[in-house]
């Protein structure tokens, strides 16, 4: 037990038989973190501890200068035990290292660890999930859930959404026809996936409905098992148009009658666009029977402008590489 300075102490436990600090693991231990006095508790002050803890402690992992400051920021962003129990103590230490390095609010720190205990998301699809917004993103999308769907089921199916969705891993350019687009994601299920999120299954592609006699096709077609729905996507290069509701609606109306089991939940549209007019697609929505919902997409990550200038274009990318080649 260690106590420094006599700025205010909060007691943390930095090793628990839970699953917050595994690599550590000592049933019991606890550190005594200084939060508000830097001056005090100074990279001298951690190195000794950690100096300290490593010989008290010989067989345990975990008490590296760098880790003891992470221990102390945890302790200054989560000083209500009741939470550590609750929430940041149910995801691995190191989730808990990269939400306090990427994310300075409260509220979405919050966030994403409720997301990361929800979803059982690895470290990896943590830091991809922090880095494209998917808290500005979830539940964005514009939706007749509300009047479509039963209350508890519209809410849940909101949340599925997104807009935009972020496909920069495809590796196409803006250009790409709506078929590159589809062959593209295919090619890529497993990161289309995760982006479309937890409880999708990829049923197939260019989907055959016989109807009326004729022969109709749909983009993409997933069952969602939380939703228990069938979950129709349509992909468009260009921007939203009212057409594309109608075609939907028929679309999820042939999928009711002829795929749907009775215990399924109503199947739901996602027409993903290019970009879309928000009161266009409320509008267009609005009257429609069934659930749908519109969002846009994005086929690359934006860089910050400071970046922009100083990245090298493609004929000095092929310039030094020629040169190199030579």
């Amino acid at each position: 037990m260690y106590c420094f300075g006599t700025g205010k102490v909060t007691p943390v436990m930095v090793v628990s038989s839970l699953s917050m600090n595994r690599s550590i693991g000592i049933d019991g231990l606890k550190g005594y973190c200084v939060v508000n006095e830097e001056n005090v508790y100074g990279s001298k002050v951690i190195n000794r501890l950690s100096d300290d803890l490593r010989k008290e402690f010989p067989e345990v992992r975990g008490f590296s200068p760098r880790n003891l400051k992470y221990m102390r920021s945890f302790a200054g962003a989560w000083p209500d035990p009741e939470f550590v129990q609750r929430a940041a103590a149910q995801i691995p230490w190191f989730h808990n290292c990269v939400i306090l390095d990427k994310i300075s609010e409260r509220a979405a720190r919050e966030w994403y660890i409720q997301r990361t205990i929800a979803n059982g998301w690895s470290r990896n699809v943590l830091v991809h999930q922090i880095e494209s917004g998917l808290i500005r993103r979830e539940g964005r999308a514009v939706t007749n859930f509300s009047s479509a769907l039963p209350a508890p089921q519209s809410d849940l199916a909101r949340s599925v959404l997104k807009d935009p969705y972020i496909f920069d891993f495809l590796g196409i350019g803006e250009d790409a026809a709506e078929r590159e687009l589809e062959r593209a994601l295919i090619e890529h299920i497993r990161d289309f996936l995760l982006e479309l999120g937890v409880g999708f299954a990829f049923i197939g592609n260019q989907y055959r409905l016989s109807i009326g006699g004729r022969e109709f096709s749909i983009d993409l077609l997933f069952y969602h098992l939380k939703l228990r729905s069938y979950v129709v996507i349509e992909l468009k290069i260009g921007e939203f148009i009212p057409e594309y509701a109608g075609k939907m609606n028929f679309y999820l109306s042939a999928v009711d009658d002829l795929l749907r089991h009775p215990d399924d939940s109503p199947s739901i549209g996602i027409i993903l666009c290019k970009s879309q007019n928000r009161i266009i697609a409320e509008y267009a929505l609005r009257d429609m029977e069934k659930p749908i919902g519109v969002a846009g997409y994005e086929l690359t990550t934006h860089l910050p402008e400071d970046l922009r200038g100083r990245l090298p274009t493609v004929d000095e990318l092929e310039e030094e590489l020629g040169r190199r080649e030579g």
